[in-house]
């Protein structure tokens, strides 16, 4: 990269740095929301422009009491605050008696101490995520701090260690030394601390010195990868400081040296400047190449410049959005370290991940798939709003969507971005390819779900279905229906207007694949007409290995046994960066791919899945979809898409603080309309499933892309054992009337989408109440587990793939 800053005009730096932002970070601008804790105003240090940093003062406690750290901090939680920055002084007890007294009287040897003890006690009480900003730091500081903050920060300000010198802002504080500083954050490197990091401009600095600052800055994060953010602060001159009439830097300066930073950093990290220390017209700052507004608090001042005011957020919003970027709300960890489980302390971690979504940003709304709660009123109102023009770069992907060209993974990670007035027009623009596809009918089959067993050898983190001494024991006991029970409820649901059972279950380690075929034979004989619509790529996969049969042929013989269709489930998301936290001894991948390419050669029919929203990307889901499209263009064997939200209120991976709660409102109904815009052509049905979403998500789903509300299921128990609240059977009359309520044609459908007949749809609507059910426990599979049991365990899929 060729270093010509100083000679090159404002107007093309500019140009350039926010065309490197643009790719990097989308049409967003970042903010926290934030609540400031002034834990001490003493410092060892004497900066020629502090007014945060005072003397001892008669009658004034050295530090904040834990009671007056909880106030501010319960202050910030009732306003929707995430983030809690403590700022104080460096190493006051180093200088002055009164800090080092207040301490030993509190049982503190040092501030550091104390600040890791506030951090936990303010994490514990309130759930805010604690940021420190403490000063210098060795590496047994980094080490102990690190257990009660989820990031922390110190500002190098300059690399001129000059300005130190007697008459130098910095003269009288040895902490400013840039050579304490730079080790400071080398340290925080080497502990993996999410670290911010920062130069104040016109202090007495040189463009050059700025320059060479960042340099070093730039190095460390290539060394370390650490800094999520570098921030670019302009000196404020302070009434009773030593540089009260020092002159302050140019509007123009700052904008130059927030597009250098941007032109250094490139896209690695994330350049911020503070909206309040600006006059009106700061949106020029996101023309230079910032894409973050640092730190905005509804409740407490800027501590260090309590003289400026922060922006209130609408019109923070609408200064942005007059520069052409979505404000959008962050944690204080930044997104990219959240994913990765060794930058965050393990006891901080599972908050971090419930207060976050797919992006790594914070999520908006306490909504959850499968619970019965309000949908988000401001996603309900974009969606609902007029039309608008897509951002410039959104708009070519969606005329690319709509004509069916093939998107990039980047495309459409592009396009669950999507926030604001473009979550309006991704959904949009499904919807109306929608109707150009399909029409404006919404269909549905009439459907009995029949899980046969709840006994399973595979321990799957999302799954709170499976029972016995082999898998986690949640709600519930271990069953195991026999086959006369399946045919009784098959003929049942028949009786009710049914055109489909759909069978799956957990992998029983004592069923092998005779059972399935006995069970698509026993089905057929007793009711000729029931499409048997059976046995996830896993369950076949079971099957074919305890017959000794290739998965081609196993698959043959269910055809020939009566089984006309399969469940695109046991898919989760198609990335094995993903699968290997959520299921690493499932099917992989390939292996799923290839079942799936399997049955369509076979004529075999199947749905396509994506269960998303736990330890998942949007990045993850772009490959998930893109593999299903290369797929579908091969065999055509795909009959819908299906989007499942992941229910978390279950999940054993979610209890244990490892997984997201499930996606987003926007999330889950982006994916239906991304799933028709990156489908298309090749995949022409968009199914919504009314238990994840509920009956109102689901209206808004088939307003944006969808077409098929899935089947009334009868006996759904597998989402209603992961804490799902929307019931187990949603009857024919309820269907219509929520179409209905759309203003759209209703149409009964089979499995593969024919007709499903004026006889079906009038018994369907006759249908008698169904006879309770009553489940027999399998006592065997109850208690702990024997050395007997453990020897039944058959080997999995991913272990005899790798042993081949």
């Amino acid at each position: 990269m060729s270093l010509d800053f100083l000679t090159r005009d404002l107007a093309s730096l500019m140009g350039e740095a926010a065309a490197i932002r643009d790719v990097a970070f989308g049409e967003r601008v970042t903010f926290s929301k934030k609540v400031f804790i002034p834990l001490t105003h003493l410092c060892r240090d004497n900066c020629g422009y502090c007014t945060f940093v005072h003397p001892p003062r008669k009658g004034e406690a050295a530090y904040l009491s834990p009671e007056q750290v909880l106030a501010i901090a319960r202050a910030g939680q009732a306003a929707g605050c995430a983030e809690a920055l403590f700022t104080l002084g460096d190493k006051p007890e180093l200088k002055w008696k009164p800090a080092a007294e207040a301490l030993s009287a509190m049982g503190y040897a040092t501030t550091l101490d104390y600040l890791a003890a506030m951090g936990a006690l303010v994490f514990k009480e309130t759930g805010l995520l604690p940021h420190f900003n403490p000063g210098l730091m060795d590496a047994a500081d980094l080490a102990k701090l690190r257990k009660s903050s989820v990031s922390m920060g110190i500002m190098l300000e300059t690399t001129a260690a000059r300005l130190g010198e007697r008459g130098g802002p910095h003269f009288g504080a040895p902490d400013k030394d840039p050579a304490l500083r730079l080790a400071t954050l080398k340290a925080a490197g080497e502990k993996k601390v999410p670290f911010t990091s920062g130069i104040l401009i016109g202090i007495g600095e040189t463009r050059g010195e700025r320059i060479e600052a960042l340099l070093a800055l730039r190095d460390l994060h290539r060394a370390h990868g650490h800094l999520q953010e570098v921030i670019i602060q302009n000196f404020k001159a302070k009434p009773d400081t030593r540089m009260a009439n020092a002159p302050e830097p140019s509007f123009d300066e700052l904008l130059w040296t927030v597009a250098v930073a941007r032109l250094i950093f490139g896209d690695t990290l994330s350049v911020q400047a503070p909206p309040n220390l600006q006059e009106p017209g700061y949106g020029r700052l996101i023309d230079a190449g910032i894409d973050d507004w640092g730190g905005v608090s509804p409740v407490t001042p800027d501590h260090v410049n309590p003289e400026r005011p922060w922006p209130q957020l609408d019109a923070l919003a609408a200064e942005s959005a007059r520069h052409g970027k979505v404000l959008t709300e962050r944690l204080a960890v930044y997104p990219r370290y959240i994913h990765d489980k060794a930058w965050i302390d393990p006891a901080l971690r599972p908050r971090v991940l419930a207060m976050s979504e797919a992006s790594g940003l914070r999520r908006d709304n306490e909504w959850r798939p499968g619970l019965i709660m309000a949908l988000p009123k401001d996603d309900v109102v974009t969606l609902s709003a007029p039309a608008v023009r897509p951002s410039d770069s959104l708009a070519p992907i969606l005329d690319r969507a709509t004509a069916g060209h093939d998107l990039s993974e980047g495309d459409i990670v592009r396009l669950f971005a999507a926030r604001g007035p473009d979550f309006n027009a991704v959904t949009r623009a499904a919807d109306a390819l929608r109707r150009d596809v399909v029409g404006d009918t919404i269909s549905y089959a009439v459907v009995r779900n029949i899980n046969y067993t709840n006994i399973c050898y595979f321990r799957c983190g999302f799954c709170a279905f499976s029972k016995g001494k082999l898998a986690a024991n949640l709600r519930g006991s271990p069953y195991d229906l026999t086959v006369q029970e399946i045919v009784r409820r098959a003929s049942e649901a028949w009786d009710r207007g049914a055109t489909e059972v759909c069978m799956q279950g957990g992998i029983h380690p004592e069923y092998t694949g005779q059972h399935y075929l006995d069970v698509c034979r026993a089905v057929r004989e007793a009711i000729p007409g029931m499409h048997v619509h059976a046995f996830s790529p896993l369950e076949v996969w079971h099957g074919a290995t305890t017959l000794k049969r290739s998965i081609p042929d196993y698959l043959a013989e269910l055809r020939d046994a009566g089984l006309g269709s399969l469940p695109g489930t046991a898919a989760e998301v198609l990335d094995d960066e993903v699968r290997d936290i959520l299921c690493p001894d499932k099917v992989s991948t390939q292996q799923w791919l290839d079942i799936m390419r399997a049955a369509h050669g076979a004529g075999l029919r199947t749905t396509a899945t994506i269960m998303f929203g736990h330890v998942d990307q949007p990045k993850h889901w772009a490959r998930h979809l893109l593999r299903l499209r290369d797929l579908q263009k091969d065999t055509g064997g795909f009959t819908e898409l299906v989007p499942l939200p992941f229910v978390a209120a279950e999940a054993p991976i979610a209890l244990k603080g490892q997984a997201r709660m499930g996606p987003t409102f926007r999330e889950a109904v982006l994916m239906h309309s991304i799933g028709r815009l990156a489908l298309h052509p090749p995949i022409t049905k968009i199914q919504v499933s009314w238990v994840k979403m509920g009956v109102d998500g689901a209206k808004h789903c088939l307003n944006a892309g969808a077409n098929d509300l899935g089947g009334t299921l009868m006996n759904e128990s597998i989402t209603r054992a992961a804490g799902a609240e929307h019931g187990e059977e949603l009857p024919p009359d309820a269907m219509e009337r929520l179409i209905a309520d759309l203003g759209r044609t209703v149409r009964i459908r089979t499995t593969l989408y024919g007709d499903a007949g004026a006889e079906r749809h009038e018994a369907a609507h006759k249908a008698a109440a169904l006879e309770p059910i009553k489940l027999e426990v399998a006592e065997r599979w109850t208690g702990p587990a024997t050395e007997g049991d453990k020897r039944r365990v058959l080997p999995k899929p991913r272990t005899v793939a790798r042993a081949r």
